[in-house]
């Protein structure tokens, strides 16, 4: 039965998902004519606010482009193969396979997103080419998996923006939160970390169930997997000057030095927090020292990089799309605020996680964001819950659940495993959207019973 399930998900999706690109303009498109009907702002008036929005996340884009490009090439490093060949080696089944890189994903997304993103796209890609009759396509799917626990973990981004103090805290909440909430109320609540383990420890079983008959099964060819840079002859290593430089490690040891000490002082001033822009550095000074030469690790990034272009290409109609949810009319009303609005309007003391959670699932198709979605739907939601008596932590996670749960079956999340990978979305959609369906089920009970 559950395997019937999985194959109508898979067909469903290959059949009527689209490009991400198109995906997204369709996704522009509805937004343009929501904001048009429903708040009553002119076709003009939404254009600018898509205007506005359009290019609000060129600084996040470089981020999640660098964030491929750097895991990318530091997984071609020839100790990080041996490392990724090693951890292979006991999954030798596609059982094992499919398990261990969704647990692995889901650890590591639980610390960090963008470092959980990475490893687990790179930890699927060397499983692919240790493991026989594993299928790619769910390899791949069960790696972004663990993207589902990441707005519950210690990077994610609504719990660690209600735990910092400030004057932005009690503006952003429409002052239903003045005070910083501990993280021992968010991330480390015992309501929290009973979803958590739940996925993490049932996500790989779920995943194993969903790999497809031996017939059905789509393998890869290990050799299609093997982008090594371009040899260089020794011959031409050192004709001239130039050649000796690109060829020799002194430069990348020197400047591999200087990052290397920042990355010490770093810890040392700040503990174990890891953000986007320290993920990236570690990956890619590490990228530097272990290709050995500037050369090695230019021709490694000419691979890496190809496979940004969905990212460059998309994240602006995204921010585009979070202009026009948030631009308001008149009265302040805006699209994203009717959709919170009216979740609001049918909550009880009782139902107002589940509905916030549900809620932010829908305004993510959108928003696909957690910095956007909390401002969106922190001033609504937040003076709500705590006008029916809800705790501002639960209200707060709720909402961080409800982004990470439609992640699933929004491809703007994952576009860097996809470029990793070398697929595209509806290759592992369908995977996603089984995830989806049972993942919802957990998070809805877990915010409900505990």
């Amino acid at each position: 039965m559950f395997k019937k399930l999985t194959h109508f998900c898979v067909k469903l999706v290959q059949r009527y998902l689209p490009d991400p690109f198109l995906f997204c303009i369709i996704l522009t498109l509805i937004v343009f004519i929501g904001g048009v009907t429903l708040t009553g702002q002119g076709p003009m008036d939404m254009i600018i606010h898509w205007n506005k929005g359009f290019w609000t996340l060129l600084a996040f884009s470089m981020q999640m482009v660098l964030v491929l490009v750097t895991g990318h090439t530091l997984a071609h490093a020839p100790v990080i193969q041996k490392g990724l060949q090693a951890l292979s080696r006991p999954a030798d089944t596609p059982s094992k396979a499919i398990m261990a890189v969704a647990f692995i994903s889901a650890i590591a997304c639980w610390i960090n997103w963008g470092f959980g993103l990475v490893i687990g796209a790179l930890y699927a890609r060397q499983l692919a080419k240790e493991v026989k009759n594993v299928d790619y396509r769910l390899l791949i799917a069960s790696a972004y998996t663990g993207f589902l626990v990441w707005h519950a973990g210690i990077s994610g981004s609504i719990p660690l923006k209600i735990a910092t103090a400030g004057p932005d805290l009690a503006k952003m909440t429409k002052g239903a939160v003045v005070d910083p909430i501990s993280t021992s109320a968010t991330i480390f609540a015992p309501f929290n970390m009973i979803i958590v383990v739940i996925l993490i420890l049932t996500l790989p079983l779920i995943c194993r169930s969903m790999h497809p008959n031996k017939e059905e099964t789509v393998s890869i060819d290990p050799s299609l997997l093997d982008e090594q840079p371009k040899a260089t002859d020794p011959a031409d290593k050192y004709k001239t000057p130039a050649d000796w430089l690109e060829n020799s490690p002194l430069l990348s040891i020197l400047i591999g030095i200087m990052g290397l000490v920042y990355i010490i002082f770093y810890f040392a001033k700040n503990g174990f927090q890891l953000n986007l822009n320290i993920v990236n550095f570690i990956f890619l000074f590490a990228g530097i020292i272990l290709h050995g030469t500037p050369r090695r690790f230019l021709d490694a990034i000419t691979v890496a990089v190809k496979g940004s272009a969905g990212i460059i290409l998309q994240f602006p109609f995204y921010a585009g799309i979070m202009g026009m949810m948030v631009g308001s009319n008149m009265d302040g009303l805006s699209l994203a605020g009717l959709m919170s609005n009216w979740f609001v309007d049918i909550s009880n003391p009782t139902t107002f996680p589940l509905f916030t959670f549900l809620s932010a699932g829908l305004v993510n198709f959108f928003v696909p964001s957690g910095g956007g979605q909390w401002a969106v739907q922190a001033p609504i939601m937040m003076p709500a819950g705590a006008a029916l008596g809800v705790p501002a932590a639960k209200t707060a996670m709720s909402i961080a659940w409800g982004d990470a749960w439609t992640n699933m079956i929004q491809p703007f999340w994952a576009l860097p495993a996809l470029g990793i990978a070398g697929l595209g979305a509806r290759d592992i959609m369908g995977y996603c959207l089984v995830v989806m369906f049972y993942s919802g089920i957990i998070i809805a009970l877990g915010l409900v019973l505990f």
